[in-house]
């Protein structure tokens, strides 16, 4: 006996019924989130336009790629710095880690800002011999004489195996880098050493990401050689996508500024370039010459998209160079830094150039 008529309807308006659930709660569920933008943000420049931002000469940038959030130098004033990151709406206590490219003032000063909001953050810094960020040694590095009285030897003559020496920053979370140095999945430390008169055996380091577009790579002042540095981050990947920061070719003459462009355009092909800080005024014209539409202005403020399609976000143009407003205080705020290596009187003539 085949089952009434009525019943096959009603099995068969629920077998819709379940399909249709099942499919609007497929709809319903969330989307991945969309990952974040790869960015980077000038915090702390001598040139830019943003009146609610102070120009001062130093470097710091908030980069924000591969899902990570890190604070590359902190420029050279800590007030300064504080001004610019609250103008901004930037939270500095949301920080991976911090990356301290070297030890001169103009991009450590801000330091004691960033440990007063956030003390424990990790901080990456150069390894140099009883340099600021701290220093271990074996005792066995000096000579002993073991005839001498304990009261005349050091340590009374029982010195520790490790000797610790100090920091200008006690308590704060510093990991010093001596070499080239993965910190993250594709996040490198670059480590080279500067052979340049005036900063020889200077230990810097600089920031590359690996990402899908290629090498992006931001670097505080350059003294080892912008060349050299890019050489390296191209033994991560050749494909170089994106370069910010100070190239210090401040004082740099024409044949050695040209010598730079032509390297990083014609021999690492560079995809775009986003100059800063100690870069200086001819360099800026010389790269933006070279690179055109992939010359990306990077004045204080300024946010700089890097992914596929690198863009400048700010009141100027991405080609957008420095107008004279920003050529008179950037010569100004050079004339008292720390990147000049001519004479004082030289100094006071690049500050009231015109």
């Amino acid at each position: 006996m085949r089952p009434p008529r009525h019943l096959f309807l009603i099995a068969t308006l629920g077998v819709i019924w379940m399909l249709q659930g099942c499919a609007s709660t497929d709809s319903a569920a969330p989307a991945a989130a969309a990952p974040a933008p790869a960015r980077i943000t000038v915090l702390y420049d001598a040139f830019g336009k943003d009146a609610q931002l102070t120009k001062d000469w130093g470097y710091s940038a908030l980069v924000e790629i591969n899902g990570k959030r890190i604070l590359f130098d902190t420029g050279d004033n800590p007030e300064i710095l504080a001004n610019n990151v609250k103008a901004k709406g930037v939270d500095l206590t949301r920080l991976d880690f911090v990356v301290l490219s070297h030890r001169h003032g103009d991009h450590i000063g801000g330091l004691t800002y960033l440990l007063s909001v956030n003390p424990k953050v990790r901080i990456y810094a150069p390894k140099e011999t009883f340099g600021v960020f701290g220093f271990d040694l074996p005792s066995k590095f000096y000579r002993k004489a073991e005839s001498l009285p304990a009261e005349m030897r050091y340590y009374g003559g029982a010195p520790p195996e490790i000797m610790h020496f100090g920091t200008a920053f006690p308590g704060a979370n510093i990991q010093l880098i001596d070499k080239t140095t993965e910190v993250s999945p594709g996040i490198t430390l670059i480590a080279l050493v500067s052979d340049v008169p005036g900063t020889k055996e200077l230990k810097e380091l600089s920031l590359a990401i690996n990402t899908p577009e290629g090498v992006v790579l931001v670097v505080g002042c350059a003294h080892p050689g912008i060349e050299g540095i890019v050489a390296e981050a191209a033994k991560i990947d050749p494909h170089i996508h994106f370069i910010a920061g100070g190239f210090h070719l401040v004082v740099a003459q024409d044949p050695a500024i040209e010598k730079v462009a032509t390297a990083l355009h014609d021999t690492y092909k560079v995809d775009y370039i986003a100059p800063g800080h100690c870069t200086g005024e001819p360099t800026f014209a010389a790269l933006q010459k070279a690179f055109g539409d992939r010359y990306l202005y990077a004045g204080l403020g300024t946010t700089l998209g890097v992914g596929a399609n690198p863009r400048a976000e700010s009141d100027r143009s991405a080609t957008y160079a420095l107008d004279e407003s920003d050529l008179r205080s950037y010569r100004m705020l050079l004339a008292w830094s720390d990147d000049l290596d001519d004479s004082a009187t030289e100094a006071v003539r690049l500050a009231q150039a015109k």
